[in-house]
This record gives C-alpha cells, sequence and structure tokens, in this order.
C-alpha cells in the first residue's frame, strides 16, 4: 500500500485480546487476480467511493483461498529477487505474499470502509508455528480488524493464516495507517487504543539502528520494485512508476517494505529457528536506487536488527526474531486467532 514520504512511527505491539475471524466465510478456489483489485480500488479512491472522515463498519466475513498450491517457479523467482536460497521450506514473508491476494479482497471490497490505496503500511508480525514445504495444499484466510485511533488518523489489522487440513502453520498480522479519519485521541499506554509506538520490534538507543553492529551494505537498483511486483503480485505503482511515487510526495520510486522485511530474513538465514516469530516496524521508505545497511545484533532469544540509511543516521525498518518454545503448539491468542475454527 501506499507510504506518504512523511516520517510515520510504524507501532508494532500486542494487542490486549485475542483477533477472531469473523463468523461468515467467502471461499475462493483460486487466489485472486491482484491487477483487477488494484485497478477498483484506485476507481473508489478517485470517485470518493471509501469513507475519510470517519471509520465504518469492517466487514464481517473472512476470505479463504481453499487448496493452493506453491508455484514452483515464483517461488524459485522471489528467492532470488530476496537474496534467500532456494530452498524446499517457505520463509514466513513469501507465506504472505500468498496470503496477500486474500487480504487485499478484503480491503478492496465495496463495504471496507477505508481507501485501500492511501493506506500505509506501517507494521508486520509473523509466526511460523510448523514448516511450510513445496508440496503442502494449503487453505488461506484472511480478515480485518481492530480499528484504533492513531495520532495520524487511524490503524486497521488485516490477519491471515495458512493452515493445511486443520494445522495452522503460520500466520500473519499486517498494521496499516489511514490518514484523515479522526477516532478521537488515542489512549495512552499499551492496549488496543494506544497500541503500538514503542521501540519493541528492535532497541533503538543511541540513534537509528540503536548499538546494532552494521553486518552488510545493500546495493539496491533502481528496478528493484518493478521485479519484487513481478514475484508477490503487490502491484502499487509507488514502486513501479516514478510520477506516481512524485503523486504521493516521493522524489523517486520505493522500495517495498515487505521486500525489506524478506531481505532481513534472508540475512539472517540459518540463524533463525524453524519455529518463530518475527516482528517488524517500517520506518521511513527506501528510495530507489540507493544504498542500505544491514544492522543486527544476537539475543538470547534470536536477534534485533534493523535497516538503515549508509551512516546509520535515518531508519527504514526496525525489528526481532525470536524462536517459539517447543511446548509452543497451539496459536497464541495474544497474536491473532486462528480461522475457519481452527
Amino acid at each position: 500500500m501506499p507510504e506518504r514520504a512523511s516520517d510515520v512511527p510504524g507501532p508494532v505491539g500486542t494487542p490486549s485480546a485475542p483477533a477472531e475471524p469473523p463468523p461468515v466465510t467467502v471461499r475462493l478456489t483460486e487466489p485472486p487476480a491482484m491487477g483487477p483489485i488494484l485497478t477498483r480500488a484506485v476507481a473508489r479512491s478517485l470517485t470518493g467511493g471509501s469513507r475519510r472522515g470517519g471509520a465504518g463498519a469492517l466487514p464481517r466475513r473472512t476470505v479463504e483461498v481453499v487448496d493452493q498450491r506453491v508455484d514452483v517457479q515464483q517461488w524459485a523467482h522471489y528467492a532470488r529477487v530476496c537474496g534467500m536460497s532456494v530452498g524446499t521450506v517457505l520463509p514466513g514473508t513469501f507465506l504472505h505474499v500468498l496470503a496477500f491476494g486474500a487480504q487485499a479482497t478484503v480491503m478492496g471490497s465495496a463495504d471496507f470502509p477505508f481507501p485501500m490505496v492511501g493506506m500505509v503500511h506501517i507494521g508486520n508480525e509473523m509466526q511460523v508455528l510448523a514448516p511450510v514445504g513445496l508440496e503442502d495444499r494449503l487453505t488461506v484466510s484472511a480478515w480485518a480488524d481492530s480499528v484504533r485511533p492513531h495520532r495520524h488518523g487511524a490503524t486497521v489489522d488485516l490477519h491471515a493464516c495458512a493452515r493445511t487440513g486443520p494445522e495452522v502453520r503460520w500466520r500473519g498480522r499486517s498494521t496499516y495507517l489511514v490518514r484523515g479519519v479522526d477516532l478521537g485521541e488515542p489512549a495512552a499506554g499499551p492496549g488496543p487504543e494506544g497500541r503500538a509506538e514503542p521501540a519493541e520490534a528492535g532497541p533503538r538507543p543511541g540513534g537509528a539502528g540503536g548499538d546494532l553492529a552494521p553486518w552488510a551494505h545493500w546495493t539496491l537498483p533502481a528496478d528493484l520494485g518493478r521485479r519484487y511486483a513481478a514475484v508477490s503480485g503487490d502491484l502499487n505503482p509507488i514502486h513501479l512508476n516514478p510520477l506516481a511515487a512524485r503523486a504521493f510526495g516521493f522524489p523517486r520510486t520505493i522500495a517495498h517494505g515487505m521486500w525489506t522485511h524478506a531481505r532481513v530474513l534472508a540475512a539472517l538465514e540459518g540463524r533463525v529457528a524453524p519455529r518463530h516469530t518475527v516482528a517488524v516496524s517500517f520506518r521511513k521508505p527506501v528510495l530507489l536506487p540507493s544504498t542500505v545497511a544491514f544492522r543486527a545484533r544476537p539475543t538470547p532469544e534470536g536477534h534485533v536488527f534493523a535497516v538503515t540509511d549508509r551512516g546509520g543516521e535515518r531508519e527504514h525498518l526496525v525489528g526481532s526474531v525470536h524462536a517459539l518454545e517447543d511446548s509452543s503448539t497451539a496459536p497464541d491468542d495474544d497474536f491473532v486467532g486462528s480461522a475457519g475454527g481452527v
């Protein structure tokens, strides 16, 4: 989704109550095509088809794609674009790609109260509960909940989960900021209405990247947005077209936040437990082309990390990843609810 050029600190936190999926399920037999969804979203934005002054009710339904198979060629191209090894176990960020069509279907529906074009992706959390392989057939579900006031407007969560049979293998939550929505002042402190702004995603004492040592510098080409769009289905024009980027206040195209997220996990390959939780907060956008620094530090539970500009003065992403305990076989209610009664 589009991000504004202004600095929007993004929340990554834990809600105080579980996110339960809506009771009504719309089942699709194949992944939705992203082109028509984005076209309709742009048309609604231009014609004022979404409510901007206040929040209406979110759709009370779950979009579910059944018997979804992994496109091996798509996975191989995705891995190359994100700097990952082409293995037989899929990373959480690729499962997010598989779920994004269902999430976009929710956001692009006629009764979704916010304009899909213009929403700012400010945070993402994922749990990998069990490995997902190339041969697995998945049921992918998505729904929206938790509209909350934010000092820049309002935030809303888009949830997703992937399961094989009755077993939930992966769950994700993306938090989006909607500007121009007045829900009143956000409550102080943690909780569903004053959530997020902490640095839980990664400690940052002493400036951008905090005390994290630089591990690598990445040179990002001008066509990275187009390359990632081709493998992810995220066709947002601010990543593809300089004119569209300028219309949203950027001097040139910007990298997808989820590419940066995926590139971090690629850099940590071999250091992340098979079952893990990862949370990131998207800070300032990455202009293309550019060079960025990856910074990280091991912790007893995993790693904390950041992506900054080359000099470490400007944060693009902060986050952390930690292993789930072996006994954590049930879904974590504090993270996200399961779909389809699972």
